[in-house]
């Protein structure tokens, strides 16, 4: 008898519909599964069998071949073993039921029959909704991440004699269990009202965050780089449903969604240390997953002492900076992980951490070029703004100043965000740093004297014309926040200033 049960797998952070054929028939007992299967899809073969025996279902010995198509795909993860169980099942009769074909199902067998979590839930049930598929039959533990979506009935299983009572109408499925209330996600950050002195540090942190400016900390050690940097995410405005949504896909597929918080609602921050390789930075591996710049989509990626990163490690970000996304090929497919996200960079400006200061740095000026080149000019070319920290004097240290709050500071970014998401609304873009080339000039448009003098220190200081749009692009911001309709002299000042460290490091 032939038995055909739907179910999916992940491709990167989408999934594709994976038919599920099981024949038995005469011929020498056993299990022969096929359809360009990973090591642990060939493995369920026996976590099947025994989890079929060990839920009191017996059977004689038989052939049983079992295909999942598409063969051109290759299937990879632990999530077949319950629509393998189940197929098996039907095909020998012990399951008789009429929602097979409108259902789904996914899910980990243990040897005892029950059911455990899989990774990639959320984007499984998005794409079975989209299917139109009634129902999905899933891991009791997936339950929380699988009910974010509505319009499709997800039905939490324990074990696989549950399941089966369940399909054969001889057990009520409780669909009370399927209503979990979460609570709201908070998380406290530090605030930047512990912060004194750096005002400079702090505008252009301000600027950089209202309009998604990659942004880069250099400055002697112990100024407050690292320490602005983590406060970063509690100045950032809340990201919307839809961003929400498409960030916890990536963090589904990794495994980084539990119970207690089955969907990310604030925006993610992630900070690699300087040893990390470049696949785990950009994503990859014999099984491919999403990289820390995919993790930090749509939220901040900080990289702390960016010349002291391998320079082949820290070059994987230029093609994501620029297209939004990271692309990892394989001999059978390509596939694309998301990467928005902001980059926050710190630097010492050499080995030492004190240039220019010669009464603390002993490195000489080739010492400081060596150690500053490890950051290449192509990559520098895609950072919007690049600030100078400053020591601090004991003065500011120990004052009572009354300092900006982050919530203040939040509170402002969020009104000159709104006023880039009102101009820009019937266009594909949202914020000023992803203003396209083409629509440059029509929405950073300068006076006649101002566009003279940009041009003057365009073809003076032999810039690129990334780089000319980059000051272009944060000159709007600076504007935005000036409350300015148009660009003014100040403005274009302003943005210049935050390239010129250049060529004082570089």
């Amino acid at each position: 008898m032939l038995s055909q049960i739907n179910t999916a797998g992940l491709l990167g952070i989408n999934a594709f519909h994976v038919c599920c054929e099981t024949d038995i028939g005469d011929g020498l007992p056993g299990i022969i599964l096929i359809g360009s299967l990973s090591s642990e899809v060939k493995e369920a073969a026996d976590r099947v069998k025994t989890a079929i025996k060990n839920s009191k279902i017996s059977f004689y010995p038989r052939k049983i071949v079992i295909n999942l198509s598409p063969a051109e795909i290759k299937k990879e993860g632990c999530g077949y073993d319950l629509p393998i169980a189940i197929s098996i099942l039907e095909a020998l009769g012990v399951i008789k039921s009429d929602i097979l074909n409108e259902s789904m199902f996914v899910g980990e067998l243990s040897l005892s029959g029950e059911l455990l979590p899989i990774r990639g839930v959320l984007p499984i049930v998005i794409f079975a909704k989209e299917a139109g598929f009634k129902n999905i039959f899933l891991p009791y533990d997936n339950l929380a991440e699988a009910n974010i979506v509505s319009g499709i009935k997800n039905i939490g299983i324990k074990n696989l004699k549950d399941l089966i009572e369940i399909l054969n109408n001889e057990k009520t499925y409780n669909e009370n269990i399927n209503k979990v209330i979460l609570p709201p996600q908070e998380r406290k950050y530090s605030d930047f009202s512990d912060v004194n002195g750096q005002i400079l540090l702090k505008r252009a942190v301000q600027i950089a965050v209202a309009g998604r400016h990659n942004i880069l900390f250099i400055g002697p050690a112990g100024t407050g780089k690292s320490m602005i940097a983590q406060r970063i995410p509690g100045i950032i405005p809340n990201m919307t449903d839809e961003e929400a949504l498409e960030v916890s896909k990536i963090y589904s597929v990794c495994g980084l969604l539990n119970s207690k918080e089955p969907i990310l609602k604030i925006r993610p921050y992630r900070a690699p240390h300087h040893t990390v390789s470049p696949q785990a930075l950009s994503g990859g591996g014999r099984v491919p997953k999403p990289g820390e710049i995919s993790l930090a989509h749509k939220g901040v990626l900080f990289l702390d002492e960016l010349a002291e990163f391998k320079t082949n490690t820290i070059e994987v970000l230029r093609q994501p900076m620029e297209n939004k996304t990271v692309s990892i090929a394989r001999v059978n497919a390509s596939i694309d992980y998301p990467a928005d996200f902001m980059l926050v960079a710190a630097t010492n400006p050499c080995k030492c951490g004190y240039y220019p200061d010669r009464s603390k740095c002993s490195c000489n000026e080739a010492q400081v070029k060596k150690y500053l080149s490890r950051i290449s000019k192509p990559l520098l070319d895609r950072v919007d703004i690049t600030v100078e920290t400053s020591m601090i004097r004991y003065e500011e240290l120990k004052g009572d100043f009354h300092n900006v709050s982050s919530e203040e500071m939040k509170k402002y970014i969020e009104k000159v965000r709104d006023i880039q998401l009102n101009r820009y609304k019937d266009y594909d873009f949202s914020y000023n740093s992803e203003i396209p080339p083409n629509l440059i000039n029509k929405f950073c448009a300068l006076s006649e004297n101002d566009d003279i003098f940009l041009s003057n220190l365009y073809e003076a200081k032999k810039m690129s014309v990334r780089g000319l749009h980059k000051i272009l692009k944060v000159a709007r911001t600076v504007a935005d926040f000036n409350e300015h309709e148009n660009i003014e002299h100040a403005d274009i000042c302003e943005a210049i200033s935050y390239r010129s460290l250049e060529d004082k490091y570089w």
